[in-house]
């Protein structure tokens, strides 16, 4: 008489049932337990962490280069054997036609001391139109009520003897709105006794911060007419500040605007002037990204660890199945269940901790520093303000992937052997 056995369909509510009860833990097997626990967490706390770090060195270096980019122009046209360039409107006229030219920005610009009630500290003076301003959005436009303006009133840019000075800047002068602020130039008039350097007393009418504390704590902002008069150049500008519309792709406009020009200038972009700090972000980021995912990659290893212990402990178990008409793939998939159990669920909680942590992060870091009492990502070293993490969603699922999958080629070993061992040695040493 002949018995068909009728097997189990792969992945059957059976070897869920044996694989959750494997990951349950009894006294003696508590330290089994303890490894998948630990496991969990290390995946979950890799990838949360990783996420997290990513997202937050994006927005680090998204914010920071809005910041640079909003200050000034995408590329800086200068006069090729002085500091001053001559005709600029008539330059500039040449340059706006350009293809990828999207504004074109008079400016003079030049280094000042700048006193408050007996404090001096060195400034950045910028002499630039209000319509220009609104151009390089620095401080927002008159559509978003300059955002960028914390006390007094924009409008008044442009009477006479005008300024805005950073918030920073005032407080470090002690300095408020109507206020005199007195600027120092080094190369004033020159007289028989040698050059005079030039002092005017001006009235603060308005005070920014734009976030990045390198600017708020040292740039004045003068009408270009008064700067002119300031610096002594009433038919010239220090620079021409050229935006693009694709600030990345900014090295391919500048042949274009050198043959348009058709004279000898210098010219540099942004990527010139910050080559070393931009570098220094992608280095720090990828660094971080290898330290983290090794992170992933121990946890990992201690699935593949838990499990060859598990296999080892559940010998008699594995073979007293087989021995019942459990098949090989059958087992396998029971130990695949409870290792990729761990790791999937460990990547799927440490995804979500990440998006959370993410959209809290500002929050998270102010908790911090007032349960800690010291200071976090301190502006006056990492330039900006507040902490600001952007999601890049193609990263994002590179991490989740990467995590996933670790977990799923973690668990193929120990499942393997698990599948492989032999019914009859491992019952007879039992």
């Amino acid at each position: 008489m002949s018995t068909n056995v009728k097997a189990t369909k792969p992945f059957s509510r059976f070897e869920w049932m044996i694989a959750g009860r494997y990951l349950r833990s009894r006294r003696k097997e508590g330290f089994i337990s303890v490894i998948a626990v630990l496991s969990f967490v290390g995946i979950m706390l890799g990838v949360g962490v990783l996420i997290t770090v990513m997202a937050v060195m994006n927005g680090f270096r998204t914010e920071l280069i809005g910041k640079i980019l909003g200050f000034r122009g995408h590329i800086t046209i200068q006069a090729e054997a002085s500091n001053e360039l001559l005709d600029y409107n008539a330059l500039a006229d040449l340059v706006r036609p350009v293809k990828g030219v999207q504004s074109v920005t008079p400016v003079i610009e030049g280094q000042v001391m700048a006193q408050g009630r007996g404090t001096m500290t060195g400034a950045l003076l910028r002499g630039i139109t209000l319509e220009d301003l609104n151009t390089l959005g620095t401080l927002g436009t008159p559509a978003t009520q300059y955002k960028g303006i914390k006390y007094g009133n924009i409008n008044r840019f442009g009477e006479k003897d005008t300024v805005m000075i950073g918030a920073r800047m005032a407080n470090n002068l002690d300095l408020r709105p109507g206020d005199k602020i007195t600027l120092i130039a080094p190369n004033g008039p020159r007289t028989a006794f040698g050059t005079v350097p030039r002092r005017k007393a001006y009235t603060i009418i308005a005070f920014f911060e734009i976030g990045m504390v390198e600017y708020d704590s040292s740039v004045v902002f003068m009408p270009l007419d008064q700067a002119q008069g300031f610096f002594s150049m009433p038919e010239a500008v220090s620079n021409l500040e050229v935006m693009v519309e694709d600030p990345d792709e900014v090295e391919y406009v500048k042949p274009a605007l050198a043959q348009a020009l058709g004279q000898p200038v210098r010219m540099y972009d942004w990527k010139e002037t910050n080559k070393t700090f931009v570098s220094a972000l992608i280095v720090e980021r990828n660094v971080m990204f290898m330290i983290l995912t090794l992170i992933v990659l121990i946890a990992a290893l201690n699935i593949i660890s838990g499990l060859i212990m598990l296999v080892k402990d559940k010998g008699k178990g594995i073979a007293i199945m087989r021995t019942m008409g459990a098949t090989q793939g059958s087992v396998m998939r029971i130990f695949f269940i409870a290792g990729a159990s761990i790791g999937v669920t460990g990547t799927l909680t440490g995804f979500a901790l990440g998006l959370l942590a993410c959209n809290y992060i500002e929050e998270i870091r102010q908790f911090i520093m007032w349960v800690t009492q010291t200071e976090i990502f301190d502006p006056e070293i990492y330039f900006l303000s507040r902490m600001v993490a952007d999601v890049d969603s193609g990263e994002t699922t590179a991490v989740l992937v990467m995590g996933l999958s670790l977990s799923v080629l973690a668990t193929l070993y120990p499942s393997w052997r698990a599948a492989r061992l032999d019914p009859v040695e491992a019952l007879r040493y039992e």
